[in-house]
């Protein structure tokens, strides 16, 4: 076979249909964090019927990751697709109504939707098809690709004593399991949804949280004591906490990307006896970290900060405590998997795909720490799900399912 003859078969093996049950069959399972065994189950029968070698980790009662890999002749190196089968949300959330927050798949003027399309069982699907496609064209690769589907890598993670249990357990609980249970490759590949972009860099994160304290009393006590109350010492530090984040802009930038902080949660109280006044308030701040960074770095800078209010506010008795550490990735423009991405890419797409780095993360950080360099490249989806939820154009999937056999038959070599 000629390249023209490959890349000929392989777009002519790709079937969209085929494609569309697979997607449409795993959004249909439902796998919030916590709950991905059944979706796991579903994507070894997928991937033994494709003509896989099928391995099944257990992580956990309830949570499992599903391996399947094509043994190349031994000649070539070895490319991981992974992806994470986690679902951003339950699909039970009473304020996500639309009915692409849910697990029921429906096709609506050429897009899949449905809770997990996007994020990122649609990548998922393009893999198996991947697969069948390699396998239906009668090509043979030099070296393994490997198909990872993984629990656990939803920003989530465990804190205090009322957020606990494995539904919390994210932030990369599968992939770290993966690797550390002997399920490497030279090279990964993520089909996070990128736009149909090569992204070679993106943040990670650190997690903060910071808390300020006072006396606990009743309300029939507090008269001329308002400043000792825990919310309104946690109110006086927020403006210093927000100049701060204006800081991080510049300190955090990473190429033509600005350094961001959200806060994302402030606890205080009791509801249910507002008559009592709070002894402790806390804010959580999630610090994303540039690659360029490391995790030692960034808690240098939040301990400079946490004397810096300390000193300012010695009345708010302040303590903290780092909780989510997870490093940025990055990916040489040079490396061979990216070279494979974009030829692959240029030879479906018609046109060069363009390059990217941004804010959010992916288990290209665990990854990437074990050595074992990483490229997200995945499918359309408008960014983040709109009021409408989760959809995915078909013809999205069905170009990324060909590339991605391309990619694996170009990075793995084909056996003479």
């Amino acid at each position: 076979m000629t390249a023209d003859d490959v890349v000929a078969a392989i777009v002519r093996a790709v079937d969209e249909e085929r494609l569309v049950a697979t997607a449409c069959d795993l959004i249909a399972i439902p796998s919030p964090t916590g709950q991905e065994e059944a979706a796991a189950d579903h994507l070894l029968d997928e991937l033994a019927a494709a003509g896989c070698t099928v391995t099944r980790q257990e992580i956990e009662p309830g949570r499992a990751n599903a391996v399947g890999r094509i043994r190349g002749s031994g000649d070539g190196p070895t490319l991981m697709f992974n992806g994470h089968l986690d679902t951003s949300y339950s699909g039970d959330e009473p304020w996500l109504t639309a009915p692409g927050f849910k697990p029921h798949p429906r096709v609506v003027e050429g897009a899949i939707v449905g809770l997990g399309i996007m994020n990122m069982k649609g990548a998922v699907a393009c893999y198996v098809e991947a697969i069948r496609a390699i396998r239906d064209a009668g090509i043979r690769l030099a070296g393994d690709l490997v198909v990872a589907g993984v629990a656990g890598e939803i920003e989530k993670a465990e804190w205090g004593e009322e957020f606990r249990g494995a539904m919390f357990r994210g932030y990369g609980a599968g992939t770290r399991h993966l690797v550390s249970h002997g399920v490497v490759a030279d090279a990964a590949v993520l089909g996070e949804p990128t736009e149909e972009r090569l992204v070679l860099g993106h943040y990670g994160t650190m997690w903060v949280r910071l808390s300020t304290h006072g006396p606990f009393f009743h309300t029939a006590f507090s008269a001329g004591r308002i400043e000792e109350n825990s919310l309104v010492r946690m109110h006086r530090l927020l403006d210093d906490v927000l100049a701060w984040t204006s800081r991080w802009e510049e300190r955090g930038r990473y190429r033509s990307l600005p350094g961001v902080v959200n806060l994302g949660a402030i606890r205080g109280g009791f509801p249910w006896r507002v008559s009592r006044t709070p002894h402790r308030t806390d804010l959580f701040l999630d610090v994303r970290v540039p690659p360029t960074m490391g995790v030692e770095a960034a808690e240098a800078e939040i301990r400079t900060l946490i004397a810096e209010l300390a000193s300012r506010h010695p009345e708010a008795e302040l303590d903290w405590e780092v909780y989510v550490t997870a490093g940025g990735a990055e990916i040489d423009e040079d490396h061979p998997v990216v070279a494979a991405a974009a030829a692959a890419h240029e030879a479906v797409a018609g046109s060069p795909p363009d390059r990217a780095y941004v804010h959010w993360a992916s288990d290209a950080s665990t990854l990437t720490r074990y050595g074992i360099p990483s490229l997200n490249y995945g499918p359309i989806s408008g960014a983040l799900p709109g009021p409408e939820g989760e959809s995915v154009p078909i013809d999205s999937l069905v170009r990324m399912a060909a590339s991605y056999a391309l990619l694996a038959v170009d990075f793995c070599g084909v056996k003479p």
